[in-house]
């Protein structure tokens, strides 16, 4: 990137597909990665690579539902750790909630990498997938994990998900957050808070909103939940990419 300036108007772009691509050299991210973040750098595109106000209002129900949470976990893939290490590091203490890893393309390999990568930015509790707890509703690698994080969680915090596993967690009855920046996505409809917009600027906010959130009574916070509507926010969503073209 040393060759492109800061003033082109696709740096930004051009610098987290870098970072996407430092993630595979590494062995944290997979190589289908590159395909999963293309996408979603094209919808990003379509929302004028900025945070919207459909976006700001799910930020502010995903804050409430992990604030109301008896046992939140944060699920981490390949991409997520490469494109926002130290914003996992610090949303876990924020929010005292353990990273898991969990894995589309099965590697143990792959799998320790990520867990070093994220311990490398300050991270001390990282569970790792076992054979101990399964999810059910699935037969992905995904359905593997740990029995103190995502099996036992109640809301579980799934940026940049895969749809089989997001439907399976709502069928146990949990709480899914997800940021995804595909409103037509299984996850995105699947999940009880959908986020659209782009993990490295929604982490950061919904950070940021959750320790404004801390005081706030328990009432207050269940209140912010049945006011949201997450087929409002897809709609609001949609409407904003029909509107732009």
């Amino acid at each position: 990137m040393s060759d492109v300036p800061e003033s082109h108007p696709r740096y930004l772009s051009l610098k987290l597909r870098d970072t996407i691509v430092a993630g595979v050299e590494s062995g944290v991210t997979s190589i289908h990665g590159l395909m999963a973040h293309g996408r979603g750098e094209a919808f990003d595109y379509l929302i004028g690579e900025k945070t919207q106000p459909f976006a700001m209002d799910a930020i502010r129900a995903g804050a409430a539902a992990l604030l109301l949470a008896k046992h939140p976990v944060i699920s981490v893939n390949g991409n997520v750790a490469a494109l926002t290490p130290c914003e996992l590091v610090t949303f876990a203490s924020v929010l005292e909630a353990p990273l898991e890893v969990n894995i589309f393309h099965a590697s143990k390999e792959r799998e320790g990498a990520i867990q070093e990568h994220l311990r490398k930015h300050g991270a001390t509790d990282v569970l790792m997938p076992t054979t101990d707890a399964q999810l059910s509703f699935i037969d992905s690698n995904r359905k593997f994990v740990h029995p103190e994080g995502i099996f036992r969680a109640d809301v579980v915090f799934v940026p940049l998900e895969d749809g089989d596993r997001c439907e399976a967690l709502q069928k146990m009855g949990k709480t899914v957050v997800t940021v995804d920046l595909n409103p037509m996505s299984r996850t995105a409809k699947c999940a009880g808070v959908t986020i659209v917009d782009n993990v490295v600027r929604a982490l950061p906010l919904l950070i940021q909103k959750v320790q404004m959130l801390q005081n706030t009574t328990l009432n207050e916070l269940r209140e912010i939940i049945s006011q949201y509507s997450n087929d409002k926010t897809l709609q609001a969503a949609l409407q904003w990419i029909r509107r732009k073209r």
